[in-house]
């Protein structure tokens, strides 16, 4: 395998994206009141930080959402109070797909955090546009380790540097800040294309098919065999 050294775009968020939060009381069946009236029952917690029971307005969160992630920082205006915070977990309803209830992490900023920041594939890889090969993402965010406020809002690969199916892009090739660890192995491969099936190939796949579907009935026709009677 090629090992290919390139050139990762890391984008950080420079404007502050922001969330208002109300405290709430409703707890428990009493929460559905809050979703009948656009707001997600939400707890906020953290490290030494005790637990707090807010509320979200619905297409509010929704926008911030998009633009946050799971890996941006959000400052979450509560009353009156500006707290840095990552979403964390977020419930949905099984049928709607609707959000129903939000996990808030807040954030020391003077202590590293590990999350996931997501990674999005651009360019076009000749290997799969000339040779006709599939491109295989073996990952679409990676895990990291560093200050709230070094966070990256994504890693962007260029996967036009796979040329040949013995190309391969892996973790040791992101050029990341020094103020980011990667927890990952950098012998993890990301991003490789891999070779179409030729028609010989597949004709073997068929055969090798057909020999198992054989075998399983050849099972099957010996457990049915009838027992003779004494």
């Amino acid at each position: 395998m090629i090992l290919l050294h390139l050139n990762v775009q890391m984008n950080k968020m420079t404007n502050a994206i922001t969330l208002k939060a109300t405290i709430r009381t409703e707890i428990g069946k009493k929460a559905d009141k809050l979703r009948k009236q656009d707001l997600i029952p939400a707890v906020m917690y953290g490290n030494k930080i005790a637990a707090e029971n807010i509320s979200v307005n619905y297409n509010e969160f929704k926008k911030v959402y998009s633009k946050a992630g799971e890996s941006a920082l959000v400052q979450l205006e509560v009353e009156g109070k500006k707290l840095n915070v990552l979403i964390h977990d977020i419930q949905l309803a099984p049928m709607s797909g609707k959000v129903t209830h939000i996990d808030f992490f807040q954030v020391n900023m003077k202590e590293e955090v590990e999350t996931e920041i997501p990674l999005e594939f651009v360019g076009e890889a000749p290997a799969v546009k000339a040779l006709g090969g599939v491109l295989i993402k073996n990952m679409d965010e990676i895990s990291v380790k560093c200050l709230p406020s070094d966070l990256p809002e994504k890693y962007e690969i260029d996967i036009s540097v796979l040329a040949t199916f013995d190309d391969v892009i892996s973790v040791k090739d992101l050029k990341i800040s020094d103020k980011v660890e990667i927890l990952l192995d950098g012998e993890t491969v990301i991003a490789l294309v891999s070779a179409p099936r030729t028609e010989e190939s597949l004709s073997e796949l068929d055969t090798k098919v057909e020999e198992d579907v054989s075998k399983v009935a050849g099972v099957v026709k010996e457990e049915a065999a009838p027992v003779e009677k004494k």
